[in-house]
Formats: C-alpha cells, structure tokens, sequence
C-alpha cells in the first residue's frame, strides 16, 4: 500500500549492472576513461557466463545505441553505461538493446544482452563503464565500492549538486 521496500526511480544508489569486480576508472585499459574525459565514474570486469547488463541507477533512456545506453536520473544526472572498450568497432553486432529512448527504468532493470564471446573473439576489453557524463556540472558525490559485487547489488550512491 505505502510502496516500502520498493526500488523508486528517485533513488541515488548505483546497482552493479553485471556480476564482476568493481575497478577504479583510473585503471581502466582506454585513456579517455581513465583520466575521466568522459566523466567520474567507475569500471565492472565481468567475471560471470551472465549477458543480461542491467540498470546501474533509475531514470530515462535517452540513448541506446548497442554498445552505449544513457539514462538521465530524475535529478538531472546523465549516466553513460559503455559496454566494453572500443566495442563500438563491432557495429553494434554483439549487442541486443532491451530498451528504447524514453523508457522510464529502475535500478536492476535489463538494458541489453551482450554476446561476450564475439567482444573476447575480436581480442577487446569486457569492461563495462558507468560515467557520469555531466559530473563538472551535475554532480557532488559519487562513492563506490569496489571489489567483487553480484548484479543488482547496491555499489554505492551518487548525488547531484
């Protein structure tokens, strides 16, 4: 009746989107990530046979495009969710998107099915990235866990300024 115990899609936690270890975005293989030129944020290597990535936080779609999901939170924060390091040579071909831009999804919901066998075939980098794209102007706080996670756990919280 009151919705207690309910993920809302006006949280600021962070879900794993992936079973995997939870890395520092400074130690991930792409330099553009690792020195945050696309924003703060962090890295998850999948170590599991699962292919489903899932929601690392509630919001909008408001880009899909294979090897790149966006959502904007309710608080105006725009998480970018990378599947993989220079995966975007593959022309979306390991990828099925789950969603589309405008659906509304919570923490924990699937975004898209990854193929991790043709990514490890064309000798690329698993590592799935969630950034904060617009932390200069958005964001006050991102806190992360790192180490092992299972999906859907909570890794932490980001808050916006």
């Amino acid at each position: 009746m009151f919705g207690f115990g309910k993920k809302t899609t006006n949280d600021n936690q962070i879900y794993a989107p992936i079973t995997g270890e939870v890395v520092k975005l400074e130690t991930v293989s792409d330099p553009v990530f690792a020195k945050k030129m696309m924003g703060d944020g962090f890295g998850v290597i999948p170590n599991t046979s699962e292919v489903t990535v899932n929601a690392p936080v509630a919001g909008e779609i408001i880009l899909a495009q294979g090897h790149a999901v966006g959502i904007k939170r309710h608080d105006g924060l725009e998480i970018l969710i990378h599947l993989g390091i220079d995966t975007v040579s593959l022309n979306g071909e390991p990828f099925e998107l789950k969603i589309k831009p405008g659906k509304l999804v919570r923490g924990g919901d699937p975004l898209v099915d990854v193929d991790w066998h043709k990514i490890k075939t064309a000798n690329l980098d698993n590592t799935i990235l969630v950034l904060v794209t617009n932390t200069k102007d958005a964001l006050a706080s991102l806190n992360i866990n790192y180490g092992a996670c299972q999906s859907g756990e909570i890794l932490g919280k980001a808050t916006a300024k």
